[in-house]
Order: C-alpha cells, then structure tokens, then sequence
C-alpha cells in the first residue's frame, strides 16, 4: 500500500511534520517495503489556498491515505470529497508514523484538525481581498471584501477550454486535469465561503 506522510526533511528517518498544507516534504512509502519517494511541497509558498492545492496534489498522486499531525478545513474538505483517509500522527519520525499506522494505532480524521490557516501565522488581512464581487464572470458578487482575500484572481475568469493547438491526446488530457484541479479549488473555496455564510461567520 502506498501512503504519504508530512515530514520535515526529505528522508524516511527525519521528523514528521505537524502541518499538512504548508509542509516542507510530502514522503510517499511502500508500506510493504518501506521503499520511499520524497517530494518537495510545490504549495508551501503559495500566497492562499497551499492546503487545497497540496489536498488535491496528495489525492491526484495515486497514494491511498495521508498521514500528518494536523489538516485544516479546506485541505479537509478536498479529502472528504474524495473519500481519501486521513490519519493523525502527534510527533515522531516518518518511519514511526507508518509503523503506528501498520500496527493500527493510529486515529482516523473525522474532520478538520487545525484552524484555517494553521501554519502561517497570522493570516487574517493578508492577501488582496476580492472586494464586493467575487462573481464567476457575470457579476455575481459573493464579497469577501475587508481584506480577507485568497490571493488568487481566478473568480473573474470564466473556465477555459483546451487549446485547439493541443497536438496529441496527452497533452489534451493534461490540460483538462490542470481544469479539474482549478475547478475543485474553487468549489473548496466557494462551498467554505457558503459555510461560513450560514454559520454567521
């Protein structure tokens, strides 16, 4: 079985990280072999929304369950959409998290474990607020406004299909998967907004 874990370092035996979004190393293990691949979280740095973009990195990389010590709601909310486990691990290397996960010792997530932007401070203002018109093109206006922006413009504009140019059916397939991955950001984003909407928040 294949599973991922948060860690520190790139190496089996360096710590495993408390945070999943904004994590260093997502290290990918063979349960069986303990065989390990490290990647380097190309979200780490992102400006809004790294726990969406490294849930739906996580769930698109062919692993079957996730190990980290906290997950916030967004990155939750991809998890729980596609149905990927999520296990929490307190403190302890890479290769313990899995040995605790092997031995059955380790708690399923049953839903977010970590406030929204857990990991990078205080986040609140940060970012360039979508102001009064987070409409999907046609002016709808969902106002995040008062600073509280994603950091990210991608509400104005409408979808894009693939190019015509696309010369082969990978390269096709490819950019239809980048659409998907856009696409399921902004239902996280819109169905957290919806939430907090309901909730009074």
């Amino acid at each position: 079985m294949r599973i991922v874990v948060t860690a520190n370092e790139a190496d089996i035996d360096s710590p495993a990280s408390p945070v999943f979004g904004r994590c260093p190393v997502y290290i990918f293990v063979d349960t069986e072999t303990m065989a390990f691949e490290a990647v380097e979280n190309q979200a780490v740095n992102a400006a809004g929304g790294a726990g969406i973009q490294a849930a739906q990195f996580v769930v698109e990389s062919g692993a079957q369950a996730l190990i980290t010590g906290n997950v916030g709601p967004n990155a939750f909310n991809v998890f729980q959409a596609a149905n990927f486990p999520v296990y929490l691990f307190s403190g302890g290397t890479v290769r313990q998290a899995v040995e605790a996960y092997k031995a059955g010792k380790l708690p399923l997530s049953g839903g977010a474990s970590a406030p929204d932007h857990a990991g990078m401070g205080s986040v609140r203002g940060m970012g360039r607020g979508m102001g009064r018109g987070m409409g999907m093109g046609a002016g709808r206006g969902m106002g995040m406004g008062a600073g509280r922006g994603m950091g990210r413009q991608v509400w104005g504009a409408a979808p894009q299909t693939p190019s015509a140019s696309a010369s082969s059916r990978e390269e096709e397939i490819a950019e239809l998967k980048n659409m998907a991955s856009d696409l399921r950001q902004q239902l996280a984003e819109v169905l957290e907004r919806l939430d907090r909407l309901e909730n009074g928040v």
